[in-house]
């Protein structure tokens, strides 16, 4: 499910370089230990920033275990420094509605 959130996300965001999306939620690892997630998606294209990304762009981004608790909509492309938040923390599945990317 998270696999294809993250497809139809990215799909959205490919028509729309104005616009960063940040998912967060967290990783349980195979020794049951808890970790941040973070996803950035731009362009098209997702990268982890907590954990490892594969070369490969048609690799799922996710790390096993990862679960997607939220989302942001942010002004693209990010300014760390100026970032500008439009919308969230608000459920991932909120922002398949490509009206909601105004």
């Amino acid at each position: 499910m998270s696999s294809d959130l993250l497809q139809a996300l990215e799909a959205i965001s490919r028509d729309r370089a104005d616009r960063v999306v940040r998912l967060s939620g967290r990783v349980i690892t195979a020794s049951g230990e808890i970790e941040a997630l973070e996803v950035l998606i731009y362009r098209g294209f997702s990268s982890c920033t907590t954990h490892p990304t594969a070369f490969d762009p048609d690799t799922c981004v996710l790390p096993e275990g990862g679960v997607i608790d939220a989302a942001e909509l942010l002004v693209g492309p990010l300014q760390p420094q100026q970032e500008q938040r439009l919308q969230g923390p608000i459920p991932a599945q909120a922002l398949l509605d490509p009206t909601r990317w105004c």
